[in-house]
């Protein structure tokens, strides 16, 4: 069970409803800072630079369900370790043969 969860359905002008899309794509562009309508109400939501999005669509008989889901955490992002640089390989041991050494060696 959600900790919380606000949901209101109403019909709308096909305009109306592009409006308001409109309106919270700019609010996702522009700031993070959405405000979402409900009845008498207004939630505001804090949205980050990174979000899910699922897209899904659902035809039942004459009927066409478009659900658009953003999903976010509101965890605090983990801090990032420091970035190991690998140390250098060691010079090759001077006791190995080199493969002339091995070949020059093998033609005698």
């Amino acid at each position: 069970m959600p900790d919380v969860e606000v949901s209101r359905t109403e019909t709308l002008s096909r305009q109306e409803a592009a409006r308001r899309l409109a309106a919270l794509a700019a609010a996702l562009a522009d700031s993070g800072r959405a405000e979402v309508a409900l009845g008498a109400s207004t939630l505001v939501l804090h949205v980050p630079d990174q979000v899910r999005c699922e897209v899904e669509v659902e035809v039942e008989g004459d009927e066409v369900e478009l659900e658009i889901e953003l999903t976010w955490s509101t965890a605090p992002a983990p801090a990032q370790s420091p970035v190991e640089i690998p140390a250098a390989d060691p010079a090759p041991a001077e006791h190995a043969p080199s493969k002339q050494a091995h070949r020059a060696r093998a033609s005698r």
